[in-house]
């Protein structure tokens, strides 16, 4: 056996490679619990709006030569696209059976790869690591890339942000009661209505922002989101579904799943999430933070 094999700081170093990668898998997780947590719906199409932020930050990289304008327009110009789809495509089956959100979902995903398609073309496009991101950073244990550095550091502001809008604002308030019963911010006067339009939008964003994120570390093309879509679900469904704080401790904990696979049984990395998710689900069929009856 390689004597390296068990050496801790490699081991260290793919530890925290996995809690890098983790980051990515909870901005994949984060929009697709917001909105089943608060819409009911399943978004077929997550993956693929995730491959939209991609394209979306290529588009605006590509007219301003600036990556930080693609971090911050690239996913607002996806969440307005988001908020059209709330409003023209998924609020005109409200009350209806919850098959027809996820059928439209699922057909919106093929409509989102053929747009892309017909905009940018089949072939993948290049997204280069931002100048003054390149390189890489002495950890003391190793060199580690200073990009994958702020990937983590991005998504930890995000999980901030986000925690502190749910916890510590009245619209935080407002969006959890919501969640929980929705009929009752009716008989108080709230705009459901507008409540869900702004949180699905919302959900798109966090989809977009990590197809952003993940574009200088992944090949920008249209089917991009397919496999996104599966690890997605894989991260969700072992938080539990419509859990925040699930996506998070799964999302990282996959991470670390697939990261440490990766070094020990590297023909096993494809399939460790989902081994993963199986046996989370043998022990707690609703997931990690889900409440039972909220599975897919």
């Amino acid at each position: 056996m390689d004597p390296g094999f068990f050496d801790l700081e490699l081991i260290a170093m793919q530890l925290f490679s996995g809690v890098a990668l983790g980051a990515v898998f909870v901005m994949l997780a984060l929009g697709l619990s917001i909105i089943f947590g608060m819409l009911g719906i399943v978004n077929f199409a997550h993956g693929n709006v995730f491959m939209v932020g991609a394209y979306a930050g290529v588009f605006v990289m590509e007219r301003t030569g600036s990556f930080w304008a693609a971090l911050l327009f690239g996913p607002l110009m996806v969440g307005a696209l988001g908020l059209l789809i709330e409003r023209f495509l998924i609020r005109p089956l409200a009350g209806r059976s919850p098959d027809d959100p996820l059928l439209l979902t699922f057909g919106l995903g093929y409509v989102l790869v053929e747009g892309v398609r017909i905009l940018f073309g089949s072939d993948g496009l290049p997204f280069a690591t931002p100048e003054e991101l390149s390189g890489v950073a002495d950890l003391g244990i190793g060199f580690f890339p200073i990009y994958r550095l702020f990937v983590v550091g991005v998504v930890a502001l995000v999980l901030v942000a986000l925690w502190y809008g749910l916890e510590r604002t009245r619209l935080g308030l407002i969006v959890r009661a919501g969640a929980r019963d929705p009929e009752i911010l009716r008989v108080l006067g709230v705009d459901i209505q507008r409540l869900w339009l702004w949180v699905f939008g919302l959900g798109i964003a966090l989809a977009a922002l990590g197809g952003v994120l993940a574009a200088p570390m992944r090949s920008v093309n249209p089917e991009m989101g397919n496999v996104v879509l599966g690890e997605a679900f894989a991260v969700t469904v072992i938080g539990g579904m419509g859990s925040l704080m699930g996506s998070v401790v799964a999302g990282l904990l996959v991470g670390v799943v697939v990261s440490m696979t990766a070094l020990f049984a590297p023909e096993m990395a494809s399939i460790a999430m989902f081994a993963f998710m199986a046996l989370v689900l043998l022990v707690r069929p609703q997931g990690l933070f889900g409440k039972p009856g909220l599975g897919v």
